[in-house]
């Protein structure tokens, strides 16, 4: 069975965030560790290399496949900021109506900048996704 192609590595937070061009999406990206360190009482751990978890979750699928994966979590990628935090939402979960503006995917959310975002609603999405994967 082939292994999962982002693995939680050795990298510093640190020092991959200073390597973001953008100074908003760097700003943006340093405050949303903050906050999710502060949600779930997790250090950040690079994942692949550009990748942000918070916590470790070991998974199976009914197929046998197991793997490892972080709680939550998020990346700056250039189009936009990609929150790993929705495995447990229903597009239909008044949470998401308060948020703000954003798009999502299976298990993403999608923001251009976190301004975009009500933070104290988006506490709420990171507490409760963290919960609900452990």
């Amino acid at each position: 069975m082939a292994e999962l192609k982002t693995q939680k590595g050795g990298g510093n937070v640190d020092d991959f965030l200073a390597t973001i061009e953008d100074e908003r999406r760097r700003k943006d990206s340093r405050d949303l560790v903050t906050l999710m360190e502060r949600v779930t009482g997790e250090e950040p751990a690079m994942w692949g290399p550009s990748i942000i978890g918070f916590g470790d979750l070991r998974f199976r699928y009914e197929s046998g496949r197991e793997g490892d994966w972080f709680r939550v979590g998020f990346s700056p990628r250039k189009q936009s900021l990609t929150l790993y935090v929705t495995d447990y939402l229903q597009e239909d979960d008044p949470l998401l109506a308060k948020l703000g503006k954003f798009t999502t995917g299976k298990a993403c959310i999608y923001v251009k900048r976190l301004e975009d975002l009500d933070t104290s609603v988006l506490e709420d999405v990171v507490r409760r996704s963290y919960d609900a994967a452990g």
